[in-house]
C-alpha cells in the first residue's frame, strides 16, 4: 500500500481546547485513580495513574469524539443522517451522539461483533447493518453505500473532530498530574494515541507516549514502523484492537507524536482485565486493558526508578459475557 502522507490539515492544541468546550456540556470529566493494591500486584515502586474512560455514558472514551463530529456537523449534514461501521465502540458513539443531536445514524457491524455493544448501539436509536466477517468488510460497505449524495461517512480514525475530541482526556489527565514520566495508550484505529500524542507532546514534551496494540492485529503497529500503510489478518479477543488494516490521518500523527508503539498479547489483555477487576472494581474490557499490560511488562522489565509515574488508560468497560467467563477460568 501507499506510504503514509503527512497530515494535511494538521491539529493544534487549540482544537483540542475547542472540543472540550464543546463537549463540556454533555460530558463529565473522567477520574484519574491510583491505586495502592494495584501497584503492588505489579509489584512495582512506581506511582501508576489509571484514567477511567470506562465511566463515560457508553462505557468507552470514544464518545468524546462522536459528539464533537455530529455535534460539528452542518445542518446538511444532519439532515443526510451518518453512516459509520464499528466493531462496538465507536459505533455506540456515533449512535449516542446522533440521538443527543437528532440525526439518524446507521453503523453497520461485522457478523461476530460483541453482542452487548450491538444491542448498545440499537438502543441508542440507531439501525444496525450487520455485514462480514471482520471490521474491514463492515467498513468497505459503509463506504459503498455512502458514495453519491448518501448518509455523511464517519470514518473510525481518519477525522480530525473525533481525534480532536478524544485527545481532551488527555488535557484532564495533565492538569491532575502534570509531571508523567509515561503515558500507555491502546490502539485501534489510533485516535486515541494521535491525540494523546499532540497534547502530551505540545504541554508535556518529557513524557514519553507509548501506543499499545494486539499482538493479533499488527497492522497499526507495522504502519508506524515501516512509515507505509500495511494489512495484516487480525484474530484478536480484543474487538476494541481488532484491525487488519492501518489508516492515514492518524498514522501520519502517531509518526510524529509517539514514542515507542508496542504489542501486547491476548493473555496479556485478559491477565491485565483480571487484574483491574480484583485491585480496582473496575470491569475493563480487554481492548482497555492493554495499557495496563505492556505497562505491567515494563515497569517488571525496568523498575529502576527512572519513570516514576506512569498514565494508563482504561479505555473502555464494554466486555462480553463470553469473554468475562473466559477470563474469569
Amino acid at each position: 500500500m501507499e506510504p503514509t502522507s503527512a497530515v494535511s490539515d494538521p491539529l493544534t492544541i487549540a482544537d483540542v481546547y475547542r472540543a472540550r468546550k464543546h463537549i463540556a456540556p454533555y460530558l463529565s470529566r473522567t477520574p484519574l485513580y491510583r491505586y495502592s493494591t494495584l501497584e503492588s500486584r505489579i509489584g512495582t515502586k512506581a506511582c501508576v495513574f489509571v484514567k477511567h474512560e470506562n465511566h463515560q455514558p457508553i462505557g468507552a472514551f470514544k464518545v468524546r469524539g462522536g459528539i464533537h463530529l455530529v455535534g460539528s456537523m452542518s445542518l446538511e449534514e444532519r439532515e443526510r443522517g451518518v453512516i459509520s461501521a464499528s466493531t462496538g465502540n465507536h459505533g455506540q458513539s456515533i449512535a449516542y451522539a446522533a440521538r443527543l443531536f437528532g440525526v439518524e445514524a446507521t453503523i453497520a457491524v461485522p457478523e461476530d461483533s460483541n453482542p452487548g455493544k450491538v444491542a448498545s448501539i440499537e438502543g441508542l436509536g440507531a439501525k444496525i447493518l450487520v455485514h462480514g466477517r471482520e471490521f474491514d468488510d463492515a467498513r468497505r460497505e459503509v463506504e459503498r453505500r455512502s458514495a453519491d449524495g448518501g448518509p455523511r461517512y464517519v470514518h473510525s480514525a481518519n477525522e480530525p473532530l473525533l481525534v480532536a475530541g478524544v485527545a481532551t482526556y488527555a488535557l484532564e489527565i495533565l492538569e491532575d498530574e502534570p509531571d508523567l514520566d509515561a503515558i500507555f495508550v491502546p490502539v485501534g484505529g489510533g485516535s486515541g494515541a494521535a491525540g494523546v500524542g499532540l497534547v502530551m507532546k505540545t504541554l508535556a514534551p518529557r513524557a514519553r507516549v507509548i501506543a499499545v496494540g494486539a499482538e493479533a492485529a499488527p497492522a497499526a503497529r507495522d504502519s508506524w514502523r515501516e512509515g507505509r500503510l500495511v494489512e495484516h489478518p487480525q484474530s484478536t479477543i480484543a474487538d476494541g484492537l481488532a484491525t487488519s488494516s492501518a489508516f492515514e490521518y492518524t498514522q501520519a500523527m502517531m509518526r510524529q507524536y509517539v514514542d515507542e508503539f508496542v504489542l501486547v498479547s491476548d493473555t496479556e489483555m485478559c491477565d491485565a482485565s483480571r487484574l483491574y477487576l480484583e485491585t480496582t472494581r473496575n470491569l475493563i474490557e480487554p481492548s482497555g486493558a492493554a495499557s495496563l499490560a505492556a505497562a505491567r511488562r515494563f515497569l517488571r522489565e525496568d523498575d529502576s526508578g527512572g519513570c516514576s509515574k506512569i498514565a494508563v488508560i482504561a479505555s473502555g468497560g464494554n466486555i462480553s459475557i463470553d469473554v468475562l467467563r473466559s477470563i474469569l477460568d
